[in-house]
């Protein structure tokens, strides 16, 4: 089991460590971050996030047994008129516990603070289309894939597509 607790900047150095190559930052943060990931960087991130009224919330995933951090996930865009808002990040940074439904797990917290807590209509998340493990994983919790964005992002010479997915809080109650 995990538990989702605030990202603050005594966790900076583990997620850094993680981020191995350009490529990986990508497929981790789209266009957010440059590679190598900075303490500066990671500073403007959570600056206004994880407030009473912030539109980002950032999260380290702790598993529950060990106490030890596996992850990261956040729920960005919140958007309170229109009731929505974005995942994004989303990292099981420990390979050691790859592959043993942790994603699930943080996906299942993410979308219960969204629909449960911030009482939203819609969430949504992209995913870039090479990355079947995530995707079935976002199917699996209910997303739905509502198009594809061909060749949306650039990695050095060759273009990556990103599905965008969604899911809605009548889908999450069912």
């Amino acid at each position: 089991m995990i538990e989702l607790q605030y990202f603050d900047r005594s966790d900076f150095q583990q997620l850094i460590s993680w981020i191995d190559s350009p490529q990986f930052l990508l497929q981790w943060s789209g266009s957010v971050f440059d590679y190598p990931l900075t303490e500066e960087q990671l500073e403007k991130y959570i600056k206004n996030a994880n407030k009473e009224e912030s539109d980002t919330l950032v999260y380290k995933v702790i598993d529950q047994e060990t106490g030890d951090v596996i992850g990261h996930i956040s729920l960005g865009k919140i958007d309170r008129k229109n009731n929505s808002a974005r995942i994004g990040k989303v990292l099981v940074g420990n390979q050691d516990v790859r592959g043993k439904g942790i994603g699930q797990q943080m996906i299942k917290a993410i979308l219960k603070i969204a629909f449960d807590q911030l009482h939203l209509h819609r969430v949504s998340l992209g995913v870039f289309d090479f990355n079947t493990s995530a995707i079935a994983c976002y199917e699996k919790a209910g997303f739905i894939k509502d198009g594809l964005h061909r060749d949306s992002s650039k990695n050095g010479d060759e273009y990556w597509s990103l599905w965008e997915m969604s899911m809605l809080e009548d889908e999450w109650l069912a």
